[in-house]
């Protein structure tokens, strides 16, 4: 498998206390990787260090690499905006803009210059058949986001996400105020994306890890405790931390 993140010796603090600490990680190309672990575990600190999210967070010290691509994302001389192009985020509530379907998707692209209205609507539709939304919405495209249900309000955002043409997808908890029927279309979704993409998806839901995810890393404390292939992790974890948190003992 092709490396695409390489993380090494990474540490990260919040005025003086410790977040992170020494995490030595491989996150391959075009695979889902499932980052489990009780809150305070260290999981959405991570993923905002791989975009630069956060710099804008105060009281902060980080040590050690993430190299995307052979590339030093830590370095103070990486280009942070431009490596948020490459990185789209899904957080856990979904945020539409008070625009209509069309304008959230096509908001990205007009920011890059496109405008040509038959360029825009590919994008568009092309986004939102990613996303597994396209064949609800396709009717109402001029409407307003907000009439949107929350399950078909993440899948917009992830197709918004998409729109911008990234190449590594980091969703936090994106299913956490769904229902059954929401949370499945998205994991349908993921399972196709990963053909053209990197996913990252931090879950406190292990059995959406279990599902979902290729390889499975798990956190506790600041630590990475494990890191495997999601089907050896939850049938025969090498932690008995891990086994402890799988079977539903804490966290």
């Amino acid at each position: 498998m092709d490396i695409k993140i390489q993380i090494r010796q990474l540490s990260v603090s919040y005025n003086g206390t410790p977040a992170l600490r020494s995490i030595t990680l491989d996150i391959y190309k075009n695979c889902i990787t499932g980052f489990m672990g009780p809150a305070g575990s260290g999981k959405s600190t991570l993923i905002t260090l791989i975009n630069r999210m956060i710099d804008f967070e105060e009281g902060v010290r980080y040590d050690g690499e993430i190299r995307i691509d052979g590339i030093n994302v830590l370095d103070p001389a990486v280009d942070v905006v431009a490596l948020r192009r490459r990185i789209g985020m899904v957080f856990a509530v979904p945020l539409p803009l008070p625009r209509s379907i069309f304008d959230n998707i096509a908001y990205g692209p007009r920011l890059k210059g496109i405008t040509n209205m038959t360029d825009l609507y590919a994008i568009v539709e092309d986004s939102l058949k990613k996303a597994f939304l396209f064949d609800e919405v396709k009717d109402r495209l001029m409407t307003s986001a907000m009439k949107l249900s929350g399950g078909q309000q993440q899948r917009l955002c992830l197709a918004r996400t998409l729109a911008l043409q990234p190449d590594i997808i980091l969703l936090d908890e994106p299913c956490s105020g769904l229902d059954p029927i929401s949370t499945a279309k998205i994991e349908e979704a993921l399972s196709e994306l990963k053909k053209d993409y990197t996913i990252i998806l931090v879950s406190n839901n292990t059995k959406q890890i279990a599902r979902t995810s290729d390889y499975a890393a798990f956190f506790y404390m600041g630590e990475l405790i494990e890191f495997g292939e999601t089907p050896r992790i939850f049938t025969n974890p090498s932690q008995k931390k891990t086994e402890d948190y799988i079977q539903g003992k804490f966290g």
